[in-house]
Parts: structure tokens; sequence; C-alpha cells
């Protein structure tokens, strides 16, 4: 392998699993060379992006904080194994991942890490006052090569007109960002937005996205998008064919796009995407899932038999399958063309936990 082209090893090594490239780095210098360059970190990311997603697992029930990895991609391959990683961090939130680096957050600090490279940083404290609650979100801006951080900060606020009127009924949103590598936190000022918590991050095109809800009881919503460029916050259009029964709950990424999960009263979920991006036309019912219940919780708790189904969609597959998390104790791939279930277990897995899509890869801080 040594006569061949540096670029033709370069495409070989891309191809490989993350977890055998960072094995690989200890066979000679001169591939620790090249598995440490920017080069094959860039062409390694675009070559996973082509392969079905892998899943980060935070354990928080038997055992609090462990992380497992699952690679997907070597699924019909017979590798069906839960491997346990070491995360050099101390805080319990897992905010998101993106690039294969991961964020997670406490009360007051942000920690940012390579789970597979072991790179690691610790960032400015976050700039809370008491009683502020954050809404944290971590992307990366493809046209100034940026990784950033947003949050969006709600203060009780009573509003001057009615000093009667509760203030828990009222919310001001401030927004502020850290661009990785600054030593501060900026402020934007102030926004009109309720953000709703969501269980994973929905980056596409550069931008953040969240639903935005009027009140804490209010149906109606928004979608909104922030500009990791241009700093700038916008409403993105939603589709306007949902039935009455149903209320958009979450946003995720499906196979790179922006895609809307709703659900029905009968626990049902209905997943839109949107084929291009900020285009309302473009927004196509993908698919409905009916209730099911996996065969772990039925086996813990015989009493759930009566409960509905509620999932999470998680991530699509190449073949089209969706992977689906249930109440984060359970997980069942769902065929759309032969509308069947299929109960994913796996040894040691932990019973309650919080997941994120990740890409394994050799991106550095």
């Amino acid at each position: 392998m040594d006569r061949l082209p540096q670029d033709v090893i370069v495409d070989i090594l891309s191809r490989l699993p993350i977890t055998t490239l960072v094995q690989s780095k200890s066979v000679c210098r001169a591939w620790r060379r090249i598995i440490q360059g920017s080069l094959l970190a860039s062409k390694h990311l675009s070559h996973t992006a082509e392969n079905d997603p892998c899943i980060i697992f935070q354990s928080h029930w038997p055992i609090q904080n462990q992380y497992y990895f699952v690679d997907f991609s070597a699924w019909n391959e017979g590798n069906k194994t839960l491997k346990k990683i070491s995360v050099s961090t101390m805080h319990n939130n897992l905010v998101g991942s993106c690039n294969g680096l991961l964020c997670f957050s406490n009360a007051s600090r942000v920690h940012i890490c390579n789970p597979f490279t072991k790179d690691s940083i610790e960032l400015p404290k976050l700039p809370r006052d008491p009683g502020e609650v954050g809404n944290l979100g971590f992307g990366f801006s493809p046209t100034t090569m940026e990784y950033k951080l947003v949050e969006i900060v709600y203060k009780r606020k009573r509003p001057r007109f009615s000093p009667s009127v509760a203030a828990s009924n009222s919310f001001q949103a401030e927004v502020r960002v850290l661009t990785l590598g600054d030593t501060n936190w900026r402020t934007l000022g102030m926004v009109p937005y309720r953000f709703i918590r969501q269980h994973s991050q929905a980056m596409v095109s550069g931008r953040l996205h969240w639903i935005s809800q009027p009140g804490k009881y209010a149906t109606d919503s928004q979608f909104i998008s922030f500009d990791l460029t241009s700093e700038q916050f916008q409403e993105v259009p939603k589709p306007d064919s949902v039935s009455l029964d149903r209320a958009f709950y979450e946003l995720l990424v499906l196979e790179g796009h922006l895609s809307a999960a709703a659900s029905d009263t009968s626990g049902g979920l209905e997943i839109w995407v949107m084929k291009e991006y900020n285009v309302k036309e473009s927004w196509t019912k993908e698919v409905y899932i009916g209730g099911y219940l996996p065969r772990e919780l039925r086996r813990i708790n015989a009493r759930a038999l009566l409960s509905r189904s509620i999932f999470r969609a998680v991530c699509r597959f190449r073949n089209g399958r969706i992977l689906l998390e249930h109440r984060s104790k359970a997980l069942v791939i769902y065929d759309p063309v032969h509308e069947t279930f299929e109960d994913v277990m796996f040894e040691g897995a932990p019973v309650w936990f919080k997941m994120v899509v990740h890409v394994g890869s050799l991106t550095s801080i």
C-alpha cells in the first residue's frame, strides 16, 4: 500500500468505519499522519453521509450517563452489536450531534467532544442569571465553516398593562450565540418565540429549526429557523393539509430533508417531508404509522397493553424503513411498504435512554 499514490490511500481509508479508522492510526506513522489530516476527515465525512446513520445512546437507567454506539450501516452485514464508548464529560445533558461532534451541557457549562478521536473542549460559561431557562442548539455553518451554539433564554416578565395577570403566562426570549473558538457569548437581542423543547436537533441547510407556540396551551404553531451564517431568524412554511385532530410536535431530519412529525389522539404518527427547502408546496406526507406497543414493554408491564403507542421518528434508512423510539425505552423499525414493525433489541442495552443520530467522524475541534 506504500506504493499507492496518497490520494488513492485517502480514498480507500475514507470508506472505512470510524472505529476501524481510529484503530488504524497505530499501523504506522504514515497512516497516522494521513488519518489525523484534514483531507481524510473531510472525505470520510462526505462518504459517511451516504450510509445509513449511526446512533449514540445515553443511558439513564440502570447506569446513568453510560454511552453506547450503534452503526446501522453494518446492520445488513450481521453486525448488530451495541458498543460501549467513553465520553470525556461530566455534563449529563446531551444537547445534540453535528458532523461527529457531541455537545453536552449542565446548568452553566457546555462541553464539545468527538467520542472517537477523544478531542474535547470546555466552552466559556453560559451567561445565565438565576431563574433563567435556556434552550440550547449546536450547529455548523457551511458558508463560514464555523461551529456555533445558540441559546434561547426565557425570562418571566409580568405584563405592564395588567399587574393582575399571572407572570407565568408571559415570556421574553433572549438570543445568545457563541462561535467555537471565541471567548465570550454574544447577545443578539430579544425574539417573540416560545420554542418547544425537542428530543433532537433539526439542522438543515446551515440552519437550526424549532417549533414555536404562542402559549403553553395554544394549538397554533410556527416553524422557525435560525441561519448560522447570517444569525437571523425566519419563519419556514408549514404543511397546510394536516388533519384537524393532529398537531405537529417535533421537527427532525430524514435523509437530509427537514421533516415534521404530527400525532393524533389515537397515538398514530404522521410524517411530512419538505422535499425542497423553504418551498411550501414541496411538503409531502410520507407515511402514517398506526399504534404499536414494542414487545419489550409488553413484557415489562402487562398493563401497558392498555396504553396508546407514542412513537418518535428517529431516522430513515436507505431501504426506506424508519427507526422509531418508544417513550425512551424501546426501538422499533417500521416498514412502510409492508406496514410491519420489527422490534430492535441489543444485549446489554439500557432500559431508559436518550438517543441522537450521529455521524462517526474524524472531525477535530
